[in-house]
């Protein structure tokens, strides 16, 4: 992980998703890319009627106005966080970070490009953002092969010292195990969780966590029975009854249509959580 990107827009969220890339990139000397992808001007007309000019380039100066406040923001919140600004191969020491800005549609920008990085963190959903939050984060998840870091609104003070997996048995909660191995290998402590009720037919957290103290890991199991609760609720209510920093959550397990009609722990985690989300399918 010693290069992460962030999608970056004029608002907190990516601020904070920033602050947070930060804390792991200080652990490892790496760098930080932050990219804004500028939308092209998005024309819709009748066969037949022209289209002024002009109107064509307010709109591509608009997009050029929102790109250059957020190019301002990166600017101040690294210098506040003493991130070094340097491009990814220009020689240094330490962190660092730079800017990139790429055209065409964000989701589609993000899912490609980030598959050049060892992680991508992702701010919340912004209620003013002009992207499509949702559709960019699945990109990320779905199409970059790379796992997903959802910050939290406010950047905690540390990440990744007591982490909880919450174990549903399943291929992607696997991959997002392996994925996050480098943070498991330094955490004072790891909880496997699992909820009755929101399980695959696959291994029990038992066994899970056996296989993570073979490797060193500081892992402990256990299950809990909801109480009536949602599998995502509770989740979350043990995050904050352990003290976690960090949560591991699969990316949907059931298809992502099923999530859509009938939302799921996944979703509900995405919406609820204050903590870091690291996800992988």
């Amino acid at each position: 992980m010693k290069t992460i990107l962030v999608p970056f827009h004029d608002d907190e969220y990516s601020e904070s998703a920033l602050e947070l890339a930060r804390l792991i990139a200080m652990q490892r000397s790496g760098h930080i890319e932050a990219l804004y992808v500028l939308r092209p001007p998005q024309i819709f007309a009748s066969e037949g009627i022209a289209i002024p000019g002009g109107y064509i380039t307010e709109l591509a100066d608009e997009e050029r106005s929102l790109a250059d406040r957020a190019r301002e923001r990166f600017d101040s919140t690294i210098a506040r966080l003493g991130i070094a600004a340097r491009e990814l191969d220009e020689p240094g020491t330490g962190i660092s970070g730079s800017w990139l800005e790429l055209e065409g549609l964000e989701p589609l920008i993000v899912g490609e490009h980030g598959r050049l990085f060892g992680l991508i963190v992702v701010g919340r959903a912004s209620p003013h953002a002009v992207s499509d939050w949702n559709a960019t984060c699945e990109a990320a998840m779905f199409d970059s092969g790379r796992a997903v870091l959802i910050a939290p609104e406010v950047a905690p003070e540390s990440i990744g010292r007591r982490i909880l997996i919450a174990w549903n048995c399943s291929t992607e909660t696997a991959h997002t195990v392996y994925a996050g191995r480098e943070f498991l290998m330094q955490a004072d402590e790891v909880q496997v969780l699992t909820v009755e009720g929101g399980t695959v037919p696959g291994p029990t957290g038992a066994d899970l966590a056996a296989h993570l103290r073979r490797s060193g890991v500081s892992a402990t199991a256990r299950t809990i029975d909801p109480s009536g609760r949602s599998v995502g609720d509770a989740i979350l209510s043990e995050c904050q009854n352990m003290g976690a920093d960090m949560l591991f959550k699969g990316a949907y397990t059931h298809t992502r249509l099923r999530q859509m009609i009938f939302g799921g722990a996944t979703r509900y985690i995405l919406s609820h959580a204050t903590l870091p989300v690291l996800m992988a399918h």
